[in-house]
């Protein structure tokens, strides 16, 4: 018996045995090659995190001179103490087998738990950052092996973080004062009536009561005096401020008596009418009488105005008891030959008829004054007509502009070009007796004089006034 127990391990030292009968090696040959290999990673992975407690160790070192307050120094040594345990309990676990793994990933577990506690605590002691916008540090290298380097980015704060509430924003409070609109009233009716604004207005407040009242007189043509002086109030600020209206030759309308204003027309819209009349009546205080086509005094609402205008029908009948009267007559013998032409042909003046108001003129014995006006052709500019429409209708055309119909009711707003009305020189008819109004070529031979008269005014003026908008 004792020589079998000595033949057991005397190849090998006392103790271990020889290779080949070694009770440790075969466990290791029944257990199979698994537990052999099992083995060897738990080793390495317990070596790497045995390498990695004194990189942690280090890490926080260094963020503790970082700190400016005693309280964060105890911290950070009460944190490194925390972690000395840890790496025994690592140094350990070195001996333990495959079979032990958790236990290594617990170890692990817990070191990253402290590692966030620490940080937490490092964050505590810093200052407040007084923007809405922090600096953030990336993970610690202790946690994250695979990082080298300190990354930085900007990241939005939550509102528990952010700064505190913040005033709401100025706003402007809904308060007039009643001075400031006063005085911006008061500019804008300076403005728009001129200096003596205050006294228009009690005018024309004047004028309503009256009229409210029916305290208020028309004459035997229909002339109403004081819808003439409210028209004068309305068209003001579209004479003077949008066309800037010039007025030459003022002198050449008599202070008194009859006289007769032959005019070129134009402008799609006889617009050219009503600033004439507010030219006149500025300048001398004498009203105008127009007389009009049947067409005029047909449409509803304009038959009207026109009347209460002093406006009657280009009747020769008319005409010559206007005349004798007294009165200044106004007549545009291009009609709606003028009025609709294209804008093409601006400045061409049409045909002046066979010379009815010269007739007139010769039997009244009255002078006849030429008058010619820049600037109505372009107010609204004509490109295009539609006459079937204005057949159906029964007018004379249907205007197409750059504007309308186009932009509807903004295309009814009349360009701001600039106006120029001449009167010129008196062509008298007192030197014919009046039965020479029978006489067809001496009525030929005055029309045309009075017709080249105002074609080259016009021509004239044209090139004294350069660009129409400026």
């Amino acid at each position: 018996m004792n020589d079998n127990l000595k033949g057991i391990g005397t190849s090998g030292p006392a103790g271990r045995g020889n290779g080949s009968t070694s009770p440790s090696r075969a466990a290791r040959s029944l257990a199979g090659p698994a537990a052999g290999q099992a083995r060897k990673p738990a080793a390495k992975k317990t070596a790497d995190v045995k390498k990695s407690a004194p990189t942690k160790s280090a890490t926080a070192k260094k963020a503790a001179p970082q700190a400016a307050a005693t309280a964060k120094t105890a911290a950070t040594k009460k944190t490194t103490a925390a972690k000395k345990p840890t790496a025994k309990k690592t140094t350990g676990s070195k001996k333990t087998t495959a079979a032990k793994k958790p236990t290594a990933k617990k170890t692990t577990a817990a070191k990253k738990t402290a590692a966030k506690k620490t940080a937490k605590q490092t964050a505590a002691a810093k200052p407040a950052e007084p923007s809405g916008v922090r600096e953030s540090v990336g993970p610690d290298p202790a946690e994250d092996p695979t990082s080298s380097s300190r990354h930085r980015h900007l990241h939005s704060v939550p509102e528990d973080e952010g700064p505190g509430p913040q005033a709401p924003p100025y706003e402007a409070t809904a308060d007039l004062d009643p001075e400031d609109v006063a005085a911006a009233f008061a500019e804008g009716a300076r403005r728009l009536l001129g200096t003596d604004w205050q006294a228009k207005i009690g005018d024309i407040a004047g004028s309503l009561r009256r009229r409210l009242s029916g305290d208020y007189s028309v004459d035997e043509f229909g002339l109403d005096p004081e819808v003439v002086d409210l028209l004068s109030h309305l068209v003001e600020p579209l004479a003077e401020s949008w066309f800037r209206l010039q007025v030459r030759g003022i002198e050449n309308i008599p202070a008194d008596g009859g006289a007769l204003l032959v005019a070129n027309h134009s402008g799609t819209v006889p617009v050219d009418g009503l600033i004439t009349g507010y030219a006149v009546r500025k300048h001398t205080g004498r009203a105008i009488r127009p007389l009009g086509a049947d067409l005029v005094f047909r449409l509803p609402y304009v038959g009207q105005i026109a009347r209460k205008m002093g406006a009657t029908l280009a009747c020769a009948e008319d005409a010559e008891r206007l005349l004798t009267s007294g009165e200044l007559a106004a007549v545009w013998p291009e009609g709606f030959k003028g009025v609709g032409k294209p804008f093409s042909e601006r400045y061409k003046l049409q045909r002046f008829g066979r010379g009815g108001f010269v007739s007139s003129a010769m039997r009244a014995q009255v002078p006849i004054i030429p008058v010619s006006i820049v600037g109505a052709e372009e107010i609204y500019p004509l490109i295009g007509n539609i006459p079937s429409l204005a057949r159906l209708m029964g007018v004379p055309y249907i205007p197409i502009t750059p504007f309308f119909p186009l932009l509807g009711p903004l295309g009814l707003v009349p360009l701001p070009s600039k106006w120029i009305i001449e009167f010129g020189e008196p062509i008298r008819t007192d030197a014919y007796p009046p039965e020479s109004a029978d006489d067809p070529m001496l009525l030929f031979n005055v029309t045309d004089q009075v017709r080249e008269t105002i074609q080259q005014t016009l021509y004239n003026l044209l090139v004294e006034r350069g660009n129409p908008f400026i």
